[in-house]
């Protein structure tokens, strides 16, 4: 699917507001990269949307990285390259997707979903670390949890969830129980979030790491549109 005209400019005004910058200042970026110091950061960002791209770290990072093109500072071990000295590690690329509306799934019977955070802690259990890691869904408050009967226990199966950022748009998450993946429970519970999320007026977002195949897969699959991508150090 693609954006509607002016969703382009709100999500730009989402992502100025969340990186430091005055509201217009992404939009008006074309060509340019923004740089932001802040000493008191204790990570490197950088981000580039739609054509427009922007650093945010401590001045010696923007400094580092003044000379490097846009193209090889998306990758992460050019920033892990610049900020090792000063104990640059983790995080990673993030290719990022955005949807103002989206296709409703319609399941073949009506899900039990719960709202509670035992459910969704419980769901991590049962999952591996590193995609626990990566959804975080103790970041993402509004969690829509699918329960499924196993012998004889209700237990959560897949989780869909959002953060709102800036009140403008919902950062989604999706987490499936792999004994329970590729039966469509992960575009179920995505589709559930994304909705509930587009019905509070909020643009969708979907932050996935580059090398993640599946979630790369399903958020085409659900039809959000490519906005670019967010390459992020933690500062040691």
């Amino acid at each position: 699917m693609t954006l509607e005209p002016g969703s382009v400019d709100i999500i730009q005004l989402a992502w100025s507001r969340h990186l430091g910058f005055d509201d217009a200042d992404l939009a008006a970026a074309a060509g340019v990269r923004l740089t932001r110091a802040d000493e008191s950061r204790r990570s490197v960002d950088f981000v580039r949307l739609f054509g427009a791209s922007a650093l945010v770290g401590p001045q010696w990072a923007l400094d580092a990285a003044a000379g490097i093109p846009d193209e090889e500072l998306a990758q992460h071990v050019t920033l892990l390259t610049i900020t090792r000295p000063r104990g640059g590690h983790g995080l990673g690329a993030a290719a990022v997707f955005f949807a103002d509306a989206l296709p409703l799934l319609q399941p073949a019977e009506e899900p039990t979903v719960s709202h509670g955070n035992p459910e969704a802690v419980e769901l991590e259990g049962r999952c591996p670390p590193d995609d626990v890691n990566e959804v975080r869904l103790s970041g993402l408050p509004h969690r829509f949890t699918i329960m499924r009967d196993d012998d004889g226990q209700s237990v959560p199966v897949a989780c869909g969830a959002y953060a709102e950022w800036e009140g403008i748009l919902a950062d989604v998450g999706v987490l499936v129980d792999p004994e329970w993946r590729r039966r469509g429970l992960g575009s179920l519970a995505a589709s559930i979030a994304a909705h509930e999320a587009l019905a509070s007026g909020l643009t969708l977002q979907w932050r996935t790491d580059v090398s993640n195949k599946g979630s790369l897969a399903l958020a085409r699959s659900l039809g959000f549109a490519a906005g670019g991508i967010q390459t992020s150090v933690l500062l040691g």
